[in-house]
């Protein structure tokens, strides 16, 4: 509904779900603060850390429950990948593989809470119904580019720490083409392929986060049309939420295994 209680068009419907409620100096200004992808990705990053840290704690080598079985196999599974994938030696690789992998998927499963039930409550909580609230953190491309900068700045801290400044510059400007004269060339093509790295990574999760969002919207405007448009869009709704629990887990995943490789390529010394 819009702020006069007058319900919304369809236009204003899309426009009103894919509006960040945002504070700052001004609305789309550079230091405008996304409030609710803040809160969800900080909220579940905690609810994260608090879960595993409480099944750590309480693991047995006995007959384990059902949580620390489920924790168990996912460690497993990350730690077969880092091993499978990372061909150097570094403590922080597996954890922080298990870290992305863990907190992307929580961040992408809010995709799977119905389009109107979270905003709907921030209105009421609110008291206002232009309240604005979404809930997909990774369908901000502020958060995906903040997991890719993160991901990049350790990228740079291990090419320097394992080859040394100079070995880092001279594999920005010695390949392809070791020939000094080549090396405007070699750079140019290198830095494209580092800077590369951090922008697929934050682009690929945004955007597929995002189209699952909006084929959501689209498919909660049906339920406002005559009585068949709504039946089918509850059958459409189910088809996507079952095809979109595959989509979530493999974008998950994704990230996950291009750090691992990216960070396994900054860890070899030519």
């Amino acid at each position: 509904m819009s702020a006069t209680g007058e319900a919304l068009t369809p236009q204003e419907y899309i426009q009103h779900h894919l509006t960040f409620w945002a504070s700052g100096s001004e609305p789309s200004g550079f230091w405008t603060w996304h409030i609710d992808s803040l809160l969800f990705s900080v909220g579940l990053g905690v609810l994260f850390l608090w879960l595993f840290r409480s099944v750590g704690k309480k693991a047995t080598t006995g007959v384990p429950g059902k949580l620390q079985c489920f924790v168990e196999m996912l460690v497993e599974f990350v730690d077969s990948s880092v091993k499978e994938t990372f061909h150097g030696r570094n403590k922080l690789i597996a954890p922080l593989a298990l870290t992305i992998f863990v907190w992307v998927f929580m961040m992408n499963f809010m995709d799977m809470v119905p389009v109107d039930w979270l905003p709907s409550l921030a209105q009421l909580v609110a008291g206002d119904h232009n309240q604005k609230f979404r809930v997909v953190p990774t369908a901000d491309l502020n958060v995906t580019f903040s997991l890719a900068l993160g991901v990049f700045i350790l990228i740079i801290y291990y090419s320097i720490k394992v080859k040394g400044l100079s070995g880092f510059v001279k594999e920005l400007t010695l390949q392809p083409f070791n020939v000094k004269a080549m090396i405007p060339v070699n750079f140019v093509l290198e830095f494209v392929t580092l800077i590369a790295k951090p922008i697929s990574l934050a682009l690929r999760l945004f955007g597929n986060l995002y189209a699952g969002e909006l084929i959501f919207i689209l498919i909660a405007l049906m339920y406002g049309a005559n009585l068949a448009i709504g039946t089918l869009g509850v059958g459409l709704q189910l088809g996507w939420l079952i095809f979109h629990i595959l989509v979530i887990t493999l974008q998950a995943f994704i990230f996950m295994m291009l750090t691992i490789v990216y960070l396994s390529m900054a860890h070899e010394d030519h």
